[in-house]
């Protein structure tokens, strides 16, 4: 049965990606996005174009802030939503260093917002985009759910976990359905900017100088935006009470062996200089997702080879 869904930070590489999927599948979606200047806004715009021109009926867009508590108010009295996809936020590991306060003021109280409207209203569920980065510097071979997320290592995952523990609070009190999925490292089409695939493509293409931290030898957990989006539907359709569940590949790699690939799928070299590991950054990502599984039938099929082939592909055709 076809769903009404808010999708938030629509514009964004998850986000449209998500809304393509949700629309692709027949429900119903409104779309909400500041398009703030993190990076071009006209970029942001182009991933909502086909949606837009295909789904006039079933797509709605609608510009402003998950701060502004009268507008989001008003967008769950008019919607009647099924189900809120909250996918907005600042981003950023690095760029949230020095930037407490702002990355706390858009990315929980925003959050706060949501939650308020959303119990208000009856949404039957609440899911959150999340990140890999709240497990910290964790020297697990693969991060569990239940492994210590208390020690993170900037203001970005704190904000993420202190929406994650909201999250709990409104589960407990107001029984609402909230999964907060933890993603790592997506790539893939739409890819934002600062990402390190699309440094890499740029790299490769405009012979740009990027930095390679601690050499290349970080293990990421790379994760191609298809099997997250599959993942965000699944735990869309499934209210499961409280819960957080990795979406990864559970299959990490070596930061260089990724470059390597795509230098080879493109026929050329990236443009690298070495630079010391930052201080925010974790060494590793490995993601368990036996939760996934279970909960979601989560099951990932896109590997690293063919994601940054399909990842290639686009960038020829869609990029100047």
């Amino acid at each position: 049965m076809a769903k009404r869904i808010l999708v938030t930070g629509a514009a964004g590489f998850i986000g449209s990606s998500s809304v393509d999927a949700l629309l692709a599948r027949g429900d119903e979606v409104v779309g909400l996005d500041n398009f703030d200047d993190y990076y071009e806004i006209e970029r942001k715009r182009a991933n909502l174009r086909r949606a837009e021109r295909e789904h006039p009926e079933r797509f709605r867009l609608v510009e402003g802030d998950v701060r502004d508590e009268a507008l989001v108010r008003r967008l769950f009295a008019e919607g009647r939503f099924d189900a809120v996809l909250h996918l907005a936020a600042l981003a950023g590991v690095r760029t949230s260093i020095g930037d407490a306060k702002r990355y706390f003021d858009v990315n929980v109280q925003g959050s706060i917002n949501l939650l308020d409207a959303a119990r208000d209203s009856g949404v039957s569920n609440f899911v959150f985009a999340s990140s890999s980065s709240v497990y910290g510097m964790s020297a697990a071979d693969a991060f569990v759910e239940t492994d210590p997320c208390d020690r993170p290592l900037a203001p970005y995952p704190a904000s993420k976990r202190a929406v994650e523990l909201l999250g709990h609070a409104y589960h407990h009190l107001h029984a609402l359905n909230f999964t907060g999925l933890r993603f790592f490292t997506v790539y893939g089409p739409r890819c934002r900017p600062d990402l390190m695939a699309s440094k890499l493509l740029e790299s490769i293409v405009h012979h740009k100088r990027i930095e390679l931290f601690g050499g290349g030898d970080m293990r990421r957990d790379f994760t191609y935006i298809d099997d997250i989006t599959a993942g965000i539907l699944r735990a869309v359709d499934r209210p499961l009470g409280y819960e957080l569940i990795n979406l990864g590949r559970g299959e990490p790699l070596v930061l260089l062996d990724f470059i390597r690939i795509l230098e080879q799928l493109s026929g050329a070299r990236a443009h690298l200089f070495d630079a010391p590991k930052p201080a925010a950054d974790a060494s590793n990502t490995s993601a368990n997702i036996d939760k996934a599984r279970r909960l979601l039938g989560y099951d990932p099929r896109v590997s690293v080879r063919e994601g940054l082939g399909r990842l290639w592909n686009w960038y020829r055709t869609e990029q100047p």
